[in-house]
């Protein structure tokens, strides 16, 4: 093999990896989710204490549990439906935001403001004693 043959197998290889990459991108672009979501988060755990406070919230499980300044709780997907940007809770604004492109989502995860264009997955919560149940 001499060096012009080998430089063109290896832009073959790049160019299907990078086209992989981007496939694989626009199909995370649909906004699905796990639909299975079932999980329960003991509140007297040191791990789950930003959920104590009003305005606080976690990541856990590719879910985002909030707890609004009115202290209900609140869970959705927790990856922008963009580009799979783990989203923040904004509770002083009652919102979710994308912190890579600004993509912003209601406290029930519809879109408010793009780049995304699908919302994100909600999911119920149900509190009992010092349990967090989170689920589809």
């Amino acid at each position: 093999m001499d060096r012009k043959e080998f430089l063109g197998l290896l832009g073959i290889s790049v160019g299907g990896a990078v086209a992989m990459t981007c496939l694989g991108g626009c199909a995370k672009e649909s906004g699905v989710s796990a639909s299975n979501v079932d999980f329960t988060l003991d509140l007297t755990d040191a791990a789950n204490a930003k959920l104590t406070q009003n305005g606080g919230s976690l990541v856990k499980n590719g879910v985002i549990i909030g707890k609004t300044t009115a202290g209900a709780y609140i869970a959705v997907a927790a990856a922008c439906t963009h580009q799979q940007t783990i989203v923040q809770y904004q509770s002083g604004s009652k919102r979710f935001f994308c912190p890579n492109h600004g993509a912003t989502f209601s406290e029930t995860g519809s879109v408010t403001g793009g780049p995304a264009t699908s919302a994100l997955t909600q999911y119920n919560t149900q509190l009992v004693g010092n349990s967090l149940r989170i689920f589809s």
